[in-house]
């Protein structure tokens, strides 16, 4: 863990390049592996490679909207917009200002990039990436608040693996039994 985090405190954009790249694409990989029932290479090595590059540019946003938003949830309490919080409070708070402000950029910027990858359009279901806003990253964001700031990116990379798992857990068809004859 020391190692870890000596790495995350040398390198802070690298480092969150290098797990969302990693983690955000295998939640994607696995989410198309439990859809379809089977373990397949869903993009391709070519549509692999952009969409590591794809999560690895929005690490970067995500990097400094962690860091800004811990700041401006300070400034609202020092400036008394909002009251002196407890651990849990605060990491509610600026998990609850970051998603409704920029988690909505941060939807709409990945399924832009996740076009441009694709060759084509495609925004369905977008409203259910704006809503997983509230029912997953708010809560998963307080807990990952909670933690030292040099843990805080890894353990928002896992969430996006997370998320990919339960999303490819929900949206697979069901299971149809032949009959019998």
């Amino acid at each position: 863990m020391e190692c870890y985090v000596a790495l995350v405190k040398a390198h802070p954009i690298a480092t969150a390049m290098a797990q969302f790249a990693v983690l955000g694409t295998l939640g994607e990989v696995l989410s198309k592996w439990l859809v379809s029932r089977r373990v397949f290479s869903p993009f391709g090595p070519r549509g692999t490679l952009l969409r590591m590059l794809g999560w690895a540019a929005l690490a970067v946003c995500i990097k400094y909207a962690f860091t800004g938003f811990v700041a401006f949830t300070d400034g609202l309490v020092s400036h008394g917009l909002l009251p002196e919080l407890g651990a849990a409070g605060k990491a509610f708070a600026v998990s609850l200002f970051m998603n409704l402000q920029f988690g909505p950029f941060l939807v709409i910027a990945h399924r832009l990039i996740d076009n441009l990858i694709d060759g084509r359009p495609n925004w369905a279901n977008l409203d259910k990436g704006l809503l997983s806003l509230l029912w997953f990253w708010v809560p998963a964001h307080t807990v990952t608040f909670m933690l030292p700031p040099d843990l805080r990116i890894g353990l928002a990379a896992v969430w996006s693996l997370a998320l990919g798992l339960i999303l490819g857990f929900y949206n697979r068809p069901p299971v149809t039994k032949e009959p019998r004859g």
